[in-house]
C-alpha cells in the first residue's frame, strides 16, 4: 500500500473564506497527502476571475464556470452564450456547479430550472462536463437531465452525492459519474454509505467540497483538499478495496470525464 496514493479532489472552493486566507499552505498540505489535482469550482459570476486566476497560477488546479442554484435569481443574464465564452479558456474544464436546491429555495424554482438548462446547453456546445448540485429535488433534477439528454448527449457528475440509491442508478444510466464527499464518513450517513458501497468503481469520484463538510476525523474544522485522502480511505475500507485501487480508479475516472484536464 502506498503511504500517499495519488488522489484527485474533484470539487473544492479554493477561493472561499476558510481557504483563500492561507491558500498557498492549503495547496502544500494537499500535495503532501498525495492530492495531485484539484478542481476549483465556481458558483457565481463575481468569482469567475479569481477561480480562474488560481488555476492559471497553479498547474495542478483546474477551474469551472457556473452559477449555483442559490445564485440563480441574481444571474438571469448568465446565459448559455456567456458560459460558452468563458469556458473557452484552456484552464476551464467543466460547467457548473449548477442544478436545483429545493431545501433552501434561495432562488425561485423556475429560475433555478432555467439556469440549469442553460448550463446543460453550454455543456453540449463545448463538450465539457456538467457539475450538478441537487438537494431535495431528485424528481425535477432527473426529469430535466433526461429531457435535455433527449436534445443531445452530454456528460457530467452528481457532486457531493446525498440522494437516494435509485437516483444514483438513474444518473449512472444516463452516463453520469457520482462524487462522494466527506459526508460518507458521518455516523448518520447510513443510507449514503449503503449506496456508496455498491456504486460501480468506474463511475466513482471523490471530493471535499471544501471548505465545507470536513470528514471524520476533522469534523468541526474548515475542510480542505488534503482531507480527500481521509474520505478516500474510509470509502475504500467500506467497499473492501485497497486505497491504491480506489485512488487509481477515481483519478482515471476524473481524467475520462474532465478530459480537457487529462
Amino acid at each position: 500500500m502506498s503511504p500517499n496514493p495519488m488522489l484527485i479532489d474533484s470539487h473544492c472552493h479554493l477561493n472561499y473564506k476558510g481557504l483563500i486566507e492561507d491558500q498557498a499552505h492549503v495547496l502544500e498540505r494537499a500535495r503532501a497527502r498525495g492530492v495531485g489535482t484539484m478542481l476549483n469550482i465556481a458558483t457565481r459570476e463575481s468569482e469567475w476571475d479569481a477561480v480562474l486566476d488560481t488555476a492559471v497560477r497553479e498547474p495542478d488546479v483546474w477551474a469551472t464556470v457556473g452559477i449555483h442554484p442559490h445564485e440563480a435569481d441574481e444571474h438571469p443574464h448568465v446565459d448559455t452564450a456567456k458560459l460558452v465564452e468563458r469556458a473557452a479558456h484552456p484552464r476551464v474544464v467543466g460547467i457548473g456547479e449548477t442544478g436545483l436546491d429545493y431545501y433552501y429555495d434561495h432562488s425561485d424554482r423556475d429560475r433555478q430550472q432555467a439556469s440549469f438548462r442553460s448550463h446543460i446547453a453550454a455543456c453540449r456546445e463545448t463538450g465539457l462536463p456538467l457539475i450538478v448540485h441537487t438537494r431535495d429535488a431528485e424528481e425535477d433534477t432527473l426529469a430535466i437531465m433526461r429531457d435535455e439528454m433527449g436534445k443531445g448527449a452530454y456528460s457530467g457528475v452528481i457532486h457531493c452525492f446525498t440522494a437516494s440509491g435509485a437516483f444514483a442508478d438513474a444518473a449512472i444510466d444516463l452516463g453520469f459519474y457520482i462524487s462522494i464527499s466527506g459526508i460518507v464518513t458521518f455516523k448518520s450517513a447510513k443510507d449514503l454509505q449503503a449506496t456508496a458501497a455498491r456504486l460501480p468503481i468506474d463511475r466513482l469520484l471523490v471530493e471535499t467540497d471544501s471548505p465545507f463538510l470536513a470528514p471524520v476525523p476533522h469534523r468541526g474544522k474548515s475542510c480542505e483538499p488534503a482531507f480527500v485522502a481521509d474520505t478516500a480511505r474510509f470509502l475504500a475500507d467500506m467497499r473492501g478495496e485497497s486505497i491504491d485501487t480506489l485512488a487509481a480508479a477515481t483519478s482515471a475516472n476524473f481524467r475520462t470525464l474532465f478530459s480537457k484536464a487529462a
